[in-house]
């Protein structure tokens, strides 16, 4: 059985992207287009991985990853921020706030489905 990967983000382009990068590697897609619409995908399909923007409208990635990661449900989902936001001080509180892992923008779309496929034991 496949596994299914929610893709958070508020850039069109980036989230055509992405979808197509992780359909290609053989996941099932679902995509939000802000940080509510995740919460509710999140909440309602149970994903096995979430690529996470950070700076989104209604939510940002990092109340996502919070909310996600206060519900005892979800403790082993895996998250990975994307963002555009790296220093140090943005990937601490990413971490902190409970994501796998942290992904700066731009990133090499080859680099990024490795790192799913090893997150998700699949390498």
């Amino acid at each position: 059985m496949s596994k299914t990967v929610l893709i958070a983000d508020d850039e069109k382009n980036i989230l055509i992207s992405l979808e197509y990068l992780m359909k290609r590697e053989g996941y099932n897609v679902m995509v939000a287009h802000d940080g509510q619409e995740a919460v509710d995908a999140i909440f309602r399909e149970h994903p096995d991985l979430v690529l996470l923007d950070v700076m989104m409208p209604k939510k940002t990635g990092l109340d996502v990853c919070q909310e996600v990661r206060a519900n005892s449900n979800f403790k082993e989902m895996i998250i990975i921020m994307l963002t555009a936001k790296g220093r140090d001080t943005d990937i601490a509180k990413g971490m902190a706030m409970g994501a796998n892992d942290y992904v700066i923008k731009p990133f090499s779309t080859r680099e990024l489905a490795e790192k799913v496929r090893n997150m998700l034991g699949e390498a």
